[in-house]
C-alpha cells in the first residue's frame, strides 16, 4: 500500500476530510502569501521572519500564534519525510494559487522524489459557478480524489519558476508569462492576471478591489459596515479573500466614507471613483509589498491591461 500525505488549503477543509477518513495524514498550509512580502526560499528562515513581520504589522499577529498555527505545522509537513504521494487541495482564486505555488515550490526543493498529485476545484459543472473545496458534497469530494492529476517534472518547475517570479522586484516578468496550456493549472492565468490588478490604477489610484469596495459602498446603499462585508465576502470574482482582508482594506479606505452605519460614502470617496481624484499620493506606502514587488512602485493601465513601472 503507498501511503499519502494530504495537504490542504484551510483548516475549515481539513475538518472535512478528517470526517471523510481518507487514508495519509492532513497537514493544513496556514499562510496567505497573495498579502505582503515574499521571499522566493520557501520554509527558510529569512522567509518566516519575513512573513511574521508582514502579518504581526498589518494583521497584530503575535509571535505566539505565529509559532503555535504557522510554524508547527510547518515543522509536521517537514517531519512528513516517508510518504509515496503528496496531495494537494486547493482552489481556483488567488489566495490559494499563491500559496500552491509555494507549497509546490518546497516540495520541489524538499521531496524531490515524491509524487505530486493536484486537486484544484473552480468550474465544476456546467454553470458559470467558481467552487470552493467547501461547497463540494461528500462524494463530489470523493470523486475528485479519484480524478486528481498527478504533477510532472515539467509542472514542477513550471510552478516553482512562476513563484520565484511572483517573489521578483518586477511584475512585469509576470505579465509577460504565456504557455499556461502546456501545465496541469487551470486557474493559474486568471489568478495572475488577478494579482496584477492590485497594483494602483493609473486614473485614480486605487487598485480593482478598492475601486470595487467604493462601487459596493455606493451601490448596495449597506446598512452596517457588516452588510457591506457580507455583500464583499460573496461577489468577489478571483480574489477568495476573507474577512480580515477586507477589513484592512475599509480601514485603509475609511477617509472615502461618509460613515460606515450604514454605508455612505464621502464627497471625496465619490469623486475618486469617478475618477475625477487621484488617491495614490495619499495611500502610498513604501513599505507595502506584493509579493517581491514594491505596490506603489508600479501602475496598472486598465485600459490596456498592462503593468507600467514609475
Amino acid at each position: 500500500m503507498s501511503s499519502q500525505l494530504h495537504i490542504t488549503n484551510g483548516d475549515s477543509f481539513t475538518q472535512r476530510l478528517k470526517k471523510l477518513k481518507f487514508k495519509g495524514d492532513i497537514i493544513t498550509w496556514r499562510e496567505m502569501l497573495c498579502e505582503g512580502k515574499t521571499e522566493t526560499s520557501v520554509g527558510s528562515e529569512a522567509f518566516w521572519k519575513t512573513r511574521f513581520e508582514f502579518l504581526h504589522k498589518n494583521y497584530n499577529v503575535s509571535k505566539s500564534w505565529f509559532v503555535e498555527k504557522t510554524l508547527k505545522e510547518y515543522r509536521s509537513l517537514c517531519n512528513h519525510k516517508q510518504q509515496d504521494e503528496i496531495i494537494l487541495w486547493f482552489e481556483y482564486d488567488l489566495f490559494c494559487q499563491i500559496n500552491m505555488l509555494a507549497v509546490i515550490s518546497w516540495l520541489k526543493t524538499h521531496r524531490r522524489h515524491v509524487q505530486i498529485s493536484l486537486i484544484c476545484t473552480g468550474y465544476e459543472d456546467e454553470s458559470n459557478h467558481l467552487y470552493g473545496l467547501n461547497e463540494l458534497s461528500d462524494d463530489q469530494i470523493q470523486e475528485q480524489l479519484k480524478s486528481r492529476v498527478t504533477l510532472s517534472q515539467n509542472d514542477i518547475e513550471y510552478a516553482d519558476y512562476v513563484w520565484q517570479l511572483y517573489c521578483s522586484d518586477n511584475p512585469i516578468r509576470l505579465e509577460n508569462l504565456s504557455d499556461f496550456d502546456m501545465y496541469q493549472f487551470t486557474y493559474l492565468e486568471d489568478a495572475l492576471k488577478t494579482h496584477l490588478r492590485r497594483f494602483p490604477a493609473i486614473k485614480n489610484g486605487l487598485n480593482e478591489i478598492e475601486n470595487r469596495v467604493l462601487q459596493m459602498a455606493l451601490e448596495s446603499k449597506a446598512p452596517s459596515k457588516k452588510a457591506l462585508m457580507g455583500a464583499l465576502l460573496q461577489d468577489q470574482g478571483w480574489y477568495g479573500f476573507g474577512d480580515t482582508q477586507y477589513e484592512r482594506i475599509l480601514k485603509n479606505l475609511r477617509p472615502l466614507f461618509h460613515s460606515f452605519n450604514p454605508v455612505r460614502l464621502s464627497k471625496k470617496g465619490k469623486e475618486i471613483l469617478e475618477n475625477k481624484d487621484n488617491y495614490y499620493a495619499t495611500l502610498r506606502d513604501t513599505e507595502a509589498y506584493l509579493g517581491g514587488a514594491l505596490k506603489y512602485n508600479y501602475l496598472y493601465n486598465s485600459e490596456a491591461g498592462r503593468i507600467l513601472k514609475l
